[in-house]
C-alpha cells in the first residue's frame, strides 16, 4: 500500500505484507512485525524522514509521487529482508544451538535490490509490449496509427500483468502473503475509521483498499496509454526511450490520482480506480485473527515511535 500522503493535514499509514508478517509506516516511523514458528512476534522499528522534508522538491504535486514511490520501494525491500532473515535464523537455530551473526547488507546489494525490480519492470512492461506491437504492425497496417498502436501496446501490457499475477496466485506459498496483505488493509481501514484498532474491529473491514500498490500499478498502465498517445515519436528506439524517460511523470500523475481517490472515494476519478480494487480479489485474502494481530502489532510499533518523535497523529 502506498505510504503516508505527503501533506501536513494528513497522516495516513501505509504498509506491505512480508514473509509471515506485515510492515507498517507512518510519516516518520517504520515497523515490521513477523510471527515466528513458536508464536512469538518479533519487530524491527526505525525512524524515517519524509522525502518532502529531506528534499523540498518532493513537496510539489507529481514530484511527490516519485519520491514517495522510491522510499516505499526501499523500505519494502528492507522489510522483506528482515522477514527473510527471521525465517533463516529459525532454520539455523534448528540445526545449530549457537547464535549465527546476521549479515549486514552492502551498498552494492541494496542498490541491486532497488535496480533489479526496476529493470525487470522496464523490460517486461515497456520493452516486451512495444516489441510485440511493432512486430504485429508489419502484419496489421491498422496498428500504424498512434492511437491504435499505443492502445494495443497498453492492452498487451495489462494482459502480461494480469497473467503474471495469475501465475503467482497459483503458487500455494503465496496465499500466506495474500492473507497478510489482507490483514494489512483491514488494519489500515480500522485505523482510518477512528475506531479502536483491535482484531475484532479490523476483521469487520474489507481487504480492498484504494491506495494498494496493486491498484497503483494498474493505474500506471492505464495512464501510460494516454501519455504515449500524446507523445509524437516514431521508431522503436525512440518509442522505447520515451517510455523510460516518461516513467517518472507517469508515476507522479498516477500517484496524484490514487491520492485523490483515497480522499474522495465517491468522486468520478475515484471510480477510475475501481479496476484496481477488483484486482485485489487476487492479491488479498481474508486473514486469520493471528495474522491480523501481527498487522496491528506493526501499526502500534510505527505509531508509538511516531509519537515518541513528536509526530502529529491526525487521521484524514
Amino acid at each position: 500500500m502506498l505510504p503516508a500522503l505527503e501533506s501536513g493535514e494528513e497522516t495516513l499509514v501505509g504498509g506491505q505484507a512480508v514473509m509471515e508478517g506485515v510492515m507498517m509506516r507512518a510519516p516518520h516511523s517504520y515497523c515490521v512485525a513477523v510471527r515466528q514458528p513458536d508464536g512469538r512476534i518479533v519487530t524491527q522499528e526505525m525512524p524515517i524522514g519524509r522525502m518532502s522534508e529531506r528534499y523540498k522538491i518532493y513537496k510539489y504535486p507529481v514530484l511527490r509521487g516519485i519520491g514517495t514511490l522510491y522510499q516505499a520501494m526501499k523500505l519494502g525491500i528492507g522489510a522483506l529482508r528482515f522477514s527473510a532473515n527471521v525465517a533463516l535464523e529459525e532454520q539455523l537455530k534448528s540445526k545449530s544451538p549457537e547464535p549465527q551473526p546476521a549479515a549486514e547488507p552492502s551498498r552494492i546489494g541494496m542498490a541491486a535490490s532497488l535496480l533489479l525490480p526496476i529493470a525487470f519492470f522496464i523490460f517486461m512492461y515497456k520493452f516486451v509490449p512495444l516489441w510485440i506491437v511493432t512486430r504485429l504492425q508489419t502484419h496489421y497496417p491498422a496498428l500504424a496509427g498512434r492511437v491504435a498502436f499505443n492502445a494495443a501496446d497498453g492492452v498487451i501490457r495489462i494482459a502480461i500483468f494480469l497473467g503474471f499475477l495469475y501465475l503467482v496466485s497459483r503458487w500455494k506459498d503465496m496465499r500466506r502473503i495474500w492473507e497478510y496483505h489482507g490483514a494489512e488493509h483491514k488494519v489500515v481501514f480500522n485505523f482510518e475509521s477512528g475506531q479502536p484498532v483491535t482484531v475484532e474491529n479490523a476483521q469487520r473491514f474489507t481487504t480492498f483498499h484504494p491506495r494498494c500498490g496493486t491498484s497503483f500499478l494498474l493505474v500506471v498502465m492505464v495512464i501510460s496509454m494516454v501519455v504515449y498517445i500524446l507523445v509524437p515519436v516514431d521508431g522503436f528506439a525512440a518509442k522505447f526511450a520515451a517510455r523510460i524517460v516518461l516513467l517518472p511523470l507517469i508515476v507522479g500523475i498516477s500517484y496524484e490520482l490514487i491520492r485523490y481517490a483515497a480522499r474522495r472515494r465517491g468522486s468520478f476519478l475515484a471510480a477510475l480506480t475501481a479496476p484496481g480494487l477488483w484486482l485485489q480479489r487476487i492479491t488479498t485474502k481474508p486473514p486469520a485473527d493471528d495474522q491480523t494481530e501481527v498487522a496491528i502489532r506493526a501499526l502500534e510499533g510505527a505509531m508509538a515511535l511516531e509519537q515518541r518523535q513528536g509526530g502529529e497523529l491526525v487521521i484524514a
